[in-house]
């Protein structure tokens, strides 16, 4: 049947979710950071998602859709509740991670340092650029790390050193094939964030990520102090 439904312009779309949250019929999901319309038969096409984007992604089309169902709405809806998951893929709904106090540990409690040494410092999920939501709220005030994602493999310490007390977002620039600064401009624009450092490796394909955050910082309006730092494939912080 011909009927209104909403389309979603992914060129537009900076997958912060909000429009996930303001539809009550789990039509949308995010999908590799993007939001998309997952099924037609869930979507109503009354639009309560469209004032919620911010990006203006979402409008009103008139095409061949399967008709709108109450009863498919009410089973997913369902599903979701007992498998207690938003929509989309799991893997991408941003969440923050909470973690102890990171200060430095007293002599008399080495064993317990030594234990903090091997514990995760990841504060947030996800990580990678491409999926994480711009507006996600463990951004405000953030110190922002932004690494290639090679790095922690390289570097035995990569989470004391690097990932302790900072939001991490990871890439590749040579296998996303993508230019990142578009995304990390949305985000630096949309957050407060205090500081940036960006960690590559010595290889040339790993100039891309600099040349994103320098092109991002350059672009989003805002002084940010940032700072790179470059590390051999053998594990060692280069000057």
């Amino acid at each position: 049947m011909e009927r209104q439904i909403i389309k979603i312009d992914g060129e537009k779309c900076n997958g912060c979710g909000l429009c996930v949250k303001a539809c009550h019929e789990g039509a949308i999901g995010l999908v590799d950071g993007k939001a998309v319309l997952l099924r037609d038969d869930y979507c109503d096409g009354l639009g309560n998602c469209l004032p919620a984007c911010p990006a203006d992604a979402i409008t009103f089309e008139r095409r061949e859709a399967l008709e709108y169902s109450e009863t498919e709405v009410k089973k997913n809806m369902e599903q979701k509740n007992s498998n207690n998951l938003p929509c989309g893929c799991p893997g991408s709904s941003a969440r923050e991670i909470k973690r102890g106090d990171a200060g430095e540990k007293p002599a008399a409690m080495a064993y317990a340092a030594v234990t903090h040494l091997m514990e995760s410092q990841l504060r947030q999920w996800p990580v990678q650029i491409k999926l994480v939501p711009v507006n996600a709220p463990y951004f405000e005030n953030a110190h922002l790390l932004i690494s290639a994602d090679c790095a922690a493999y390289a570097y035995g310490n990569f989470h004391n050193e690097f990932i302790r007390n900072k939001i991490t977002l990871i890439g590749c620039s040579k296998l996303d094939e993508e230019d990142y600064s578009e995304k990390l401009v949305d985000i630096l624009r949309s957050n407060n964030i205090k500081s940036v450092t960006v960690v590559r490796m010595e290889v040339p394909c790993c100039c891309g990520l600099e040349n994103a955050v320098v092109t991002a910082l350059k672009n989003c309006g805002k002084m940010i102090p940032w700072h790179v730092v470059i590390m051999s494939t053998d594990g060692r912080i280069m000057e």
